[in-house]
């Protein structure tokens, strides 16, 4: 069987990667999105194993001793990681595989995985970042002028990546998401050991 295509999607708070991630999965078959392992406390509505892997801090500090994280890091007072075995197995199932991880997870999977593919969304200008950013117009200044540095310091490391996406219309952006997987789904080597048995017919 083909191995899947594990696909690195960053984006700065604001820019829309959750809900382009979301359609994208819906709207294409065999790809999902990997499931983080957090020691955060899980919120109501949240299930274990769908919107994370809820886990302890020594369950957590044993995986990383295990080296069975492909990327984690300390946000705050809580860990997050993924799961290097699990990404693993659903690639060599032959599913396309998105992380959804920030400038410095990318990095680090990148050294252990370089064929992976990275895409960077980023939103139309600066004004329409700290719109969106700026919510419903209940916080305060100082919390949206922090969020925007933050996302400005993510968007400094745009050119890392393989892949750029300009979020400005989000129907296009989906598209060319759509067209990048399905792209590498046509790749000789997908094809080629997707296909072996009709491509052996066709040449015989």
């Amino acid at each position: 069987m083909a191995q899947g295509t594990l696909f690195i999607v960053s984006a700065p708070s604001g820019a829309g990667k959750t809900s382009l991630v979301r359609e994208l999965i819906e709207s294409l078959d065999g790809i999902q999105v990997s499931v983080s392992h957090t020691t955060r406390a899980r919120r109501d509505g949240e299930v274990d194993g769908v919107n994370y892997h809820f886990v302890d801090v020594p369950a957590f500090e044993a995986m990383v001793e295990q080296g069975d994280f492909f990327e984690y890091a300390r946000v705050f007072d809580n860990y997050y990681g993924t799961s290097r075995s699990a990404v693993q197995a659903m690639l060599v199932a032959g599913q396309d595989v998105i992380l959804e991880i920030d400038w410095q997870g990318a990095r680090q999977v990148r050294a252990q995985l370089p064929e992976a593919v990275s895409v960077f969304i980023l939103p139309p200008s600066r004004e329409e970042l700290e719109r969106r950013l700026s919510g419903r117009g209940t916080d305060e200044h100082a919390v949206i002028a922090r969020r925007m540095r933050d996302a400005v310091d993510e968007m400094t490391h745009h050119d890392e990546y393989d892949y750029l996406v300009i979020n400005d219309d989000f129907t296009t952006a989906l598209r060319e998401l759509q067209s990048l997987v399905i792209s590498r789904r046509l790749t000789l080597e997908r094809v080629s050991e997707h296909h072996a048995s009709l491509l052996a017919a066709l040449m015989a």
